[in-house]
């Protein structure tokens, strides 16, 4: 019996949207049912198919119709995503942050390793523009990478917000209330508890 070549996961994936062209797959669609394909073929649980979709996407092999979906299409022809920002975007960045991290302020002059950061991630159609960039604190930018930055600054806002009850500072725990509330109203990461 001739065994089969394992294939990597990534063009596994590739392999549905070829098979489908031109239409728009939602994630919800497609990581069911590579997972359970790529299971019963090689026995062995699928690692991140999220992530090959979104590595797809910045190598130009699918085009991003909106939040987690994408189609492929076999007349399209795209560039590959640039990774990060060039050097000369960076120190633009860099220059019109002072070299400091937006959150908590602290950059070089501290001794902190600062980054280049996309607010909008290039998984979701960030470009490598000014306008798009940030600079972060490598605490910060791996905080970001692990959250949406929504999520890191409704954290963060919970965080003061407890401190300002526990300092009993009136005004600082009105203004993140209201920031939190705000959250609230628009649904914003509601899986994140805030205890008011």
């Amino acid at each position: 019996m001739i065994q089969e070549k394992k294939v990597s996961q990534k063009e596994f994936i590739f392999d549905y949207y070829r098979n489908n062209p031109n239409r728009d797959i939602e994630h919800k669609e497609i990581v069911p049912i590579v997972t359970k394909n790529w299971e019963t073929r090689y026995g062995k649980k699928l690692a991140d198919p999220d992530r090959a979709i979104r590595s797809l996407f910045e190598e130009g092999k699918l085009i991003k119709v909106r939040i987690g979906v994408y189609k492929y299409d076999p007349d399209f022809v795209a560039k590959p995503q640039a990774k990060t920002f060039p050097d000369n975007l960076k120190k633009k960045i860099f220059e019109r942050d002072n070299y400091k991290c937006v959150i908590c302020g602290q950059g070089q002059e501290e001794g902190l390793e600062i980054h280049a950061d996309h607010i909008i991630p290039r998984s979701r159609g960030g470009q490598n523009t000014l306008e798009n960039g940030q600079t972060l604190c490598s605490r910060h930018n791996m905080l970001k990478k692990n959250l949406q930055q929504t999520e890191t600054g409704k954290k963060m806002f919970i965080r003061l917000y407890e401190l300002a009850q526990k300092e009993q500072d009136e005004q600082l725990e009105n203004f993140t209330k209201e920031i939190l509330e705000i959250y609230e109203k628009y649904d914003i990461n509601g899986h994140i508890d805030w205890n008011k």
